[in-house]
């Protein structure tokens, strides 16, 4: 089963209408999103909107209520984000109530305008001086504020976790467990202070490609801030190199000069990406070891958590730890 079976297309449409005032056309386009249940709709002047439920139990309201905050100082900053729209009184952040498994349940959700545009691949120049001046612009405002209540993303506070989560999961196979704890716990414990917290501030925290969008006539926008944390500032630049450290040199020395426009250069530690990219790594089978009782999970993911999977895992895994 799902937490999103009991969230019908009517009790969607019926939340937004009573939490926004407006009245749609009924019209309902489900979007790509296997986290989140994200949903496009049209009121009845045809103008588009998108409607994002997120997934219960994952974030508190405090905690989503500190993302929203954070949008909101980027717009007040001119920071071409996509900011959720509030009700009457001011709220962004809306609740339905549902039974699931026989427990009421909260769904929170948000509501933005619709805003096209086309997926952004940095090629030339230009391109690369553009993502470093938007996300030195990004990091300004982070700094201008803290957060309580987001995740703190460390070596310390989130890898650790994660590998001890999957080993107690029991998703990884029997075979391999002892393997996979030799390698990786000693690994998380090398990383300890690798990002002091002097060096902390506010983040996006998954900064790709798919989650930049450009505009014709208004530059870039930069989406979904479901991830945001109290992290290091490289964290938001180095999904965007087309491969590892040493051969992405050219791509680095840009995004840095047009960071540098806007933020101190010397917060951008790229002798740790190698170490991020680590991190990322246990942070995708943490999050597929809880995901995989959901509906839909063996579909999207043939094949995960076998034998061979985890063969294949540990073996992309010691070559990270190596680099």
């Amino acid at each position: 089963m799902s937490v999103f079976d009991s969230l019908s297309p009517q009790a969607v449409v019926q939340a937004v209408e009573a939490f926004s005032g407006l009245r749609l056309d009924g019209s309902l386009v489900p979007y790509n999103s296997y986290i989140n249940r994200v949903y496009g709709l049209k009121d009845e002047s045809g103008r588009g909107w998108v409607a994002k439920f997120y997934r219960p139990g994952r974030w508190d309201e405090e905690t989503l209520a500190e993302e929203h905050a954070f949008l909101a100082d980027c717009a007040a900053a001119d920071l071409p984000v996509a900011r959720p729209r509030p009700d009457t009184e001011g709220q962004t952040l809306g609740e339905l109530v549902l039974p699931v498994d026989g427990f009421e349940t909260p769904f929170f959700f948000a509501l933005f305008e619709k805003k096209g545009g086309r997926s952004f691949d940095a090629e030339g120049t230009e391109d690369w001086l553009r993502l470093g001046r938007l996300l030195g612009r990004l990091h300004a405002v982070g700094r201008q504020g803290r957060f309580a209540h987001r995740p703190v993303f460390t070596p310390e506070e989130t890898l650790e976790g994660q590998i001890d989560d999957l080993l107690d999961s029991g998703t990884i196979h029997p075979d391999l467990e002892d393997e996979f704890e030799d390698l990786l716990v000693p690994a998380a414990r090398s990383l300890r202070g690798l990002f002091p917290e002097a060096g902390l501030q506010r983040i996006h925290g998954d900064v790709h490609r798919g989650n930049i969008l450009d505009r014709p006539g208004e530059g870039l926008l930069l989406m979904d801030f479901d991830d945001c944390a109290w992290g290091p500032p490289i964290q938001d630049l180095w999904l965007l190199l087309p491969g590892h450290r040493e051969d992405c040199q050219r791509e680095i020395g840009l995004l840095t000069e047009g960071y540098s426009e806007f933020s101190p250069p010397e917060a951008l530690t790229w002798d740790t990406v190698e170490a991020l990219r680590l991190m990322r790594m246990v942070h995708f089978l943490a999050w597929c070891a809880r995901q995989r009782d959901d509906r839909g999970f063996d579909a999207a993911f043939p094949g995960w958590g076998t034998k061979g999977f985890w063969i294949q895992e540990l073996e992309g895994l010691r070559e990270q730890v190596d680099r």
